[in-house]
């Protein structure tokens, strides 16, 4: 069979794995490093029956979305990190009312407008923690542009499944790459499809009474059933609610949705980790500079092996666990002050094991960085 092979930069195949998924509808706004991907999109969406709308910031652009989705459509937006501040309190509005979209947050320097052109990882804990009050998260990320292509379909896979917000954590350096993807045939990954409710017309319409298999049915807002939408919580019914049972059942509900389906949700790639005495842990654009580091040592007969999170959260700590037990000493690679060194920290036996390898400066992680740091520890 016949590949589609082309040779693209990250935020490219961002684009096609969009709508291979199945994307109906994009609004967003222009902003370093992610703007290519609303550019494409704004000739190729239509092209496919879609939408493309830019709004007037990025607070428009997720509340634009947000409507989308509620109406049935597999919808998206794309930033970078001040407009993923500003979008922050619509994401709280997401996962309160349960609405699959798919956010991508193509990392740069700040905080506020920071270094603008430059990459870097400073939003991983905000991706987890950026919107107030207490709720579970799906933030995954990708290291080069076949892994991007399958973890934005993913994206909208485990956002329909779980009907929630995810969040796709690029950084500049995989975003405007330029290397090989290879496009599947359609049909070649299995898309998850919105599941609607099987309550008739006319019949009463719990929006949030979860069916027997845990997931939330969901109807097409503005179609059959008539049903109300709050960032207030609320019953089953979906009208606000302060009583004590309501708001438990809520708040548990939304962390439990996630974290209890952990175990199917968390993707990581593993090399040389099986008789590996070091083990760096990395992710995005970081792990490519960290596999570089461990394929050259193995080459002169040390035993070095890589964890690669393609899933931040919820954090793997079961498989990290496992991983940093077998090992004497762990190195953490990320673009940033130490953010995924902590979770790491915390769910290892020994945390006084477990260093960090990182740069700050808006440049691409230097081998030499990761090489140091083993030789400190040596």
């Amino acid at each position: 069979m016949k590949k589609n092979v082309v040779f693209v930069q990250g935020n490219e195949a961002c684009t096609e794995a969009a709508l291979y998924a199945g994307l109906d509808f994009f609004a967003g706004y222009p902003i370093t490093p992610s703007s290519e991907i609303a550019e494409l999109l704004s000739y190729r969406l239509p092209k496919r029956g879609g939408k493309f709308i830019q709004m007037e910031d990025e607070i428009a652009s997720i509340c634009a979305i947000f409507t989308a989705s509620i109406t049935g459509k597999k919808a998206m937006t794309a930033t970078s990190g001040p407009g993923f501040s500003l979008m922050q309190e619509a994401i709280g509005l997401a996962v309160i009312t349960e609405t699959p979209c798919v956010l991508v947050d193509v990392q740069r320097g700040g905080p506020s407008t920071g270094f603008g052109t430059k990459g870097y990882q400073g939003d991983i804990m905000q991706a987890r923690w950026g919107t107030h009050g207490e709720h579970a998260i799906i933030a995954l990320t990708a290291s080069n542009n076949q892994d991007i292509f399958s973890m934005t379909v993913e994206a909208f896979n485990l956002s329909e499944a779980f009907r929630t917000p995810v969040i796709l954590l690029l950084d500049e350096f995989v975003a405007h790459t330029r290397e090989r993807l290879v496009i599947p045939e359609q049909g070649e990954i299995d898309l998850v499809k919105r599941l609607k409710t099987s309550v008739p017309e006319g019949s009463e319409y719990h929006p949030y009474l979860p069916s027997e298999d845990g997931r939330i049915p969901m109807s097409d807002f503005g179609g059959v059933h008539r049903y109300h939408v709050t960032g207030l919580v609320h019953d089953m019914s979906g009208f606000p609610s302060n009583s004590p049972e309501d708001v438990s059942r809520t708040m548990h509900h939304l962390v439990e949705k996630i974290e209890n389906h952990s175990k199917e949700i968390t993707r990581v790639k593993e090399f040389f980790v099986e008789d590996a005495e070091f083990l760096l842990i990395s992710y995005g654009a970081s792990a490519r500079t960290a596999l570089d580091v461990v394929k050259s040592l193995r080459e002169q007969g040390e035993k070095i092996g890589l964890l690669e999170l393609q899933t931040l959260w919820p954090f793997p700590d079961d498989i990290v666990m496992r991983r940093c037990k077998a090992v004497k000493w762990v190195i953490v690679a990320e673009m940033n002050m130490g953010q995924i060194v902590r979770e790491v920290k915390r769910v290892v036996d020994t945390p006084d094991k477990v260093f960090l390898a990182n740069q700050v400066d808006g440049t691409f992680i230097n081998p030499t960085t990761i090489l140091n740091a083993l030789k400190h520890i040596k």
